[in-house]
C-alpha cells in the first residue's frame, strides 16, 4: 500500500522516516516484535518533538520522563507508583517517579485494530508528563482530554518536522479500538477519560491547532 502524508486532520502516526506501518493488524495473535518496534519508534519520535519544541512553547529546559516500558501478567512485574502497583490493562505516567509504563497485553488489544494505537497511547501518556512540567495555569481541568490533544499536537507536529509519516484511515483504526474496547480497560473508561468521540475530537484539535490549541484559552498566548 502506498503511504502518503494526508492533508486534513490526522489521528495517528505510521512510522519514522520513510518507513510505513502496515495496514490494520490481523485478528490473529499480534506479533510482539512488531509491537515493540512501533513502541520504540513512538517513544523516540514523541520525545524528539518535545525536545525540539518545548523551550519555544513554554520556556525553560525540557527533560524527558523515564521509560519503565512494558509489563505483563506473565512476564515483567508492573512497577509501583508511590506505594501502589500500576494496574493491568492500562498505560500510565507516574508523576511521583516521573516515568511511563504500559501493560503489553493492553497494547496488543488495541494493536489488533491497527498499529497506530501504540503511538496514541505513548503520546497521550507523554502528554501527562508535559502537564507535570508546565505551569498549572496551562493545565486544563479536563486533564485526560488535554493529554489526548497534546498527543495529536506532538504526533502531527512530528509529521511537520518530517520525522513521522501518516496514512489516511488511522482515524478509523483508533475509533474501532476505542469502540470495541469500550469501558473494558482503565485507559478507555469513558467516565475517567471521556467518550471515544470526545477523545478523537481532542486529538484532532491538537492535530489542527498544535500545542497552543490544547491550552486553556486564557493562557494559550505567550
Amino acid at each position: 500500500m502506498v503511504r502518503r502524508l494526508v492533508a486534513g486532520l490526522i489521528v495517528a502516526v505510521v512510522s519514522a522516516g520513510a518507513v510505513g506501518l502496515g495496514a490494520g493488524a490481523s485478528e490473529a495473535a499480534v506479533r510482539r516484535d512488531d509491537i515493540n518496534s512501533d513502541i520504540v519508534t513512538a517513544v523516540n519520535s514523541t520525545n524528539r518533538f518535545w525536545a525540539v519544541h518545548f523551550r519555544s512553547l513554554f520556556g525553560g529546559t525540557y527533560s524527558a520522563p523515564k521509560i519503565f516500558g512494558g509489563f505483563s501478567r506473565a512476564g515483567r512485574a508492573a512497577p509501583f507508583c508511590g506505594n501502589r502497583r500500576l494496574s493491568f490493562n492500562n498505560a500510565a505516567y507516574c508523576g511521583r517517579g516521573d516515568f511511563m509504563a504500559w501493560d503489553l497485553d493492553f497494547m496488543a488489544s488495541g494493536y489488533r485494530f491497527g498499529d497506530a494505537w501504540v503511538y496514541l497511547v505513548i503520546a497521550h501518556e507523554w502528554g501527562h508528563a508535559i502537564q507535570a512540567r508546565i505551569s498549572g495555569r496551562l493545565v486544563s481541568r479536563a486533564v485526560e482530554l488535554q493529554a489526548d490533544c497534546l498527543a495529536g499536537a506532538a504526533l502531527f507536529g512530528a509529521a511537520k518536522d518530517r520525522t513521522l509519516k501518516f496514512e489516511s484511515g488511522d482515524v478509523e483504526e483508533l475509533a474501532a479500538a476505542f469502540n470495541r474496547l469500550g469501558d473494558r480497560t482503565p485507559w478507555t473508561k469513558s467516565s475517567d477519560h471521556g467518550t471515544a468521540k470526545q477523545r478523537l475530537a481532542a486529538f484532532n484539535a491538537g492535530a489542527k491547532g498544535g500545542v497552543r490549541g490544547c491550552l486553556p484559552k486564557q493562557s494559550a498566548q505567550r
